[in-house]
């Protein structure tokens, strides 16, 4: 290989990439899909309560919402990041010592910044690509840490989630916001502006959303916490030697898998039964409760879904089953961005979108995203044969490198 500047612009070679992480990052990529799908055509940005509970399937929904909490909601995004993080510490540990790879990791991320700035402002409010670029900075910041150092440091940080960030503004009596981005008259104006097909007023909304809540409101602040500690647990991941060679850590892995997935699964049910039903469990204070330990909860279940995935891989069943998630998470981005214009087409009614929120119930939500999901396997599937990375992997590594990259993948000839 190349060590001078195009080392950096080349792709990993297939012989090079873990199968396992790429597996990982499609897995967690269905969860966002599915949480924040679900987020969103539920009540609060697009919807009204009352309009959910009118539909006629508002009773299988309600069980559907409780699911995907409980299995999803904070989990995926957990893995996500963490998965994130480690791709990051990666790219440092593979080039760090390399002449230059600061300022290059540096334009890498302030890419990945205007990707997401992008995104939330034209797309879509919960974008994540502009709180891993600024927790990608922190990671640079804290390479040269010992790993027990990561670890300690990081765990505090996913710790400090937006949940905690509330049960500490209500204790200290602060209000964070003065607007309520979720009551009834701001959906239905958002929903008025979707039916209009007035893009133009349904950014402006939802850029008020985002400064009042994401910034104004100081999650964003929180947020950077909850990616910047995920990032430095993925980096101790990495360092741990476990990527070097998985098989050998399969039996450890079992082990782990096994505990958190135990412990996890009923930990996250507690915690979605005590914001369920608060005043019946833990009176006055389950609601608290449940803000409190959302937080453990995610980094258990969710470490038990990376040793599922990881272990699963190296079982006959378990990786025919895992397969169609590797081409997805290959091209992550490309993916994570796709997911995006769906939720704008069918939701918001952008161009020629059906804005239905409010008129779909999770359930019918599930069956689109399950469609879709497999739409994005077949299509993953379909372009790798073909190109040597996704199209706009390709393009956030043409920006920060410059230089002729080919895409497109040679053909044996016979």
């Amino acid at each position: 290989m190349d060590h001078g500047g195009n080392a950096l612009t080349a792709p990993i070679a297939q012989s090079e990439r873990i199968d396992e992480l790429d597996a990982l990052r499609g897995f967690a990529l269905f969860g966002v899909l599915l949480v924040n799908f679900v987020g969103f055509a539920g009540g609060g940005l697009m919807a009204t309560d009352a309009q959910l509970g009118a539909l006629p399937t508002a009773q299988v929904d309600h069980v559907t919402d409780f699911m995907v909490e409980w299995l999803a909601t904070n989990k995926a995004n957990t893995l996500f990041a963490t998965l994130f993080g480690l791709g990051f510490y990666i790219q440092i540990s593979r080039n760090g010592d390399k002449p230059g790879f600061a300022r290059r990791y540096s334009r890498r991320l302030l890419w990945l910044l205007a990707f997401g700035v992008l995104n939330m402002t034209l797309l879509w409010v919960w974008d994540i690509l502009n709180l891993y670029a600024v927790a990608g900075f922190l990671l640079l910041a804290v390479r040269g840490w010992r790993t027990r150092t990561l670890v300690a440091v990081g765990f505090i940080l996913a710790m400090l989630s937006s949940s905690v960030m509330n049960v500490l503004a209500d204790a200290a009596g602060i209000t964070l916001m003065d607007w309520n981005p979720y009551s009834d008259a701001a959906v239905i104006e958002r929903q008025k502006a979707s039916l209009a097909g007035d893009y133009g007023q349904l950014v402006e909304l939802f850029w008020r959303y985002t400064w009042v809540e994401w910034f104004a409101g100081g999650m964003f602040f929180f947020w950077i916490a909850y990616a910047g500690g995920r990032f430095m647990l993925g980096a101790a991941i990495g360092r741990s030697g476990v990527l070097d060679d998985i098989p050998s850590h399969l039996p450890v892995l079992r082990k782990i898998r096994n505990l958190t997935l135990a412990f996890g699964l009923a930990l996250a049910f507690v915690v979605v039964a005590l914001a369920e039903w608060p005043e019946q469990l833990l009176g006055g204070t389950g609601e608290t409760a449940a803000e409190l330990l959302k937080s453990p909860s995610a980094l258990l279940l969710a470490a038990g879904y990376a040793c599922m995935v990881a272990t699963g891989w190296h079982t006959p069943t378990g990786r025919k089953l895992l397969a169609p998630l590797r081409p997805v998470g290959q091209m992550a981005l490309t993916n994570y961005l796709m997911q995006g214009l769906a939720y704008a087409f069918v939701l918001f009614g952008v161009g020629p979108g059906l804005a239905l929120g409010g008129k779909l119930g999770t359930l019918a939500v599930v069956g689109i995203i399950i469609a879709f999901f497999a739409f994005q396997s077949v299509f993953s599937h379909w372009w790798l044969a073909r190109f040597r990375f996704g199209p706009m992997e390709w393009l956030w590594r043409w920006l920060t490198y410059g230089g002729s990259m080919p895409v497109i993948r040679r053909r044996a000839t016979g």
